[in-house]
């Protein structure tokens, strides 16, 4: 399989970990109804093709999200304790207890930068979603989980329009601070470009959140996906959200494709000598096979390009 020539750049990072959404954020806003074996076979594909951390899926209400109401069904055929990080999303201390229940060792809470999301996909306002978290992270953290902290809406809101760097900082530092270990830094409609990405990590550095602590999560919906993960990497971050193949989309914004694929973050950092510890013939192969499943082609420029037929 072609691979990228490689060439080391200085001050960039030896290596990269990649948070798998596919399972998750990827497959939640799908219509063709995955049979809970074939999410089962795509996290243990994935596990396969190297990937340490993936987030399986989701306890939330089953009828605002159908295609995760087998949430327990998935997680009872994975193994929990293995070396691989399986952490799912809870929006709610229902959800925490239905994760406890499931034997999770790591979870994730979704807030919002603001007011449009929040109401939209929590029923909160920004104020009031600390109110709905705050216990959630407190018990978790008494019974030993990790937890992460995503906020949303972090580059732009289609209700709102441009979105306040100081609103971003201040409502993820709230979120960090109920105790998180880790904060998802999200470009939920994907209008970010590389000099407000990295604007907004400076940001949370001068506000005591430095790189080492902040995760990126970019959607393609402007094609700025990979230009704004480089801008990242060479702000210090080193964790990285994405979906194999780029599954996913946000709901909220019309044409929205969907997370930055994984398998195209990966051969730009396999181009710059940076280690994932992903076999990128083996996720290939992997999105291809969802992509059947799907009955539509990958949105990874990658996938599509490694997979052309010879003529």
């Amino acid at each position: 399989m072609t691979r990228p020539h490689v060439v080391r750049e200085a001050g960039l990072p030896a290596a990269v970990t990649i948070y798998e959404v596919g399972p998750r954020d990827g497959l939640q806003n799908e219509k063709t109804t995955i049979a809970t074996r074939d999410k089962v076979r795509f996290v243990e594909r994935l596990i396969a093709a190297g990937l340490g951390t993936i987030e399986v899926t989701s306890f939330v209400r089953p009828d605002w999200v159908p295609q995760l109401a087998d949430a327990a069904d998935v997680l009872a055929e994975l193994d929990l304790d293995g070396p691989v990080r399986m952490p799912v999303l809870v929006p709610n201390e229902r959800g925490l207890d239905r994760a406890v229940e499931a034997g999770v060792r790591w979870i994730a809470i979704f807030g919002s930068a603001t007011g449009g999301l929040a109401r939209a996909n929590l029923n909160r306002t920004v104020e009031t979603q600390f109110d709905m978290f705050r216990p959630v992270v407190s018990r978790a953290r008494e019974l030993g989980l990790d937890v992460r902290a995503y906020v949303s809406m972090c580059f732009g809101d289609p209700w709102q329009g441009p979105v306040e760097t100081t609103q971003v900082v201040d409502v993820g530092k709230r979120l960090f601070d109920l105790g998180a270990t880790q904060l998802s830094i999200g470009d939920t409609i994907g209008v970010a470009t590389p000099a407000h990405v990295t604007e907004l990590i400076g940001a949370f550095g001068d506000a005591g959140l430095g790189p080492d602590v902040l995760a990126m999560h970019f959607h393609d919906t402007y094609g700025q996906a990979l230009s704004n993960a480089y801008a990242a990497l060479r702000a210090g971050v080193t964790t990285f959200d994405t979906s194999a193949g780029g599954l996913g989309g946000c709901p909220f914004t019309p044409g929205a494709t969907g997370n930055l694929a994984t398998e195209d973050l990966v051969w730009m950092l396999e181009g710059l000598g940076i280690r994932t510890g992903v076999d990128l013939d083996r996720l290939v192969e992997t999105s291809t096979w969802m992509a059947g499943l799907l009955d539509r082609p990958s949105e990874s420029r990658v996938v599509r390009a490694l997979t052309a037929p010879v003529t």
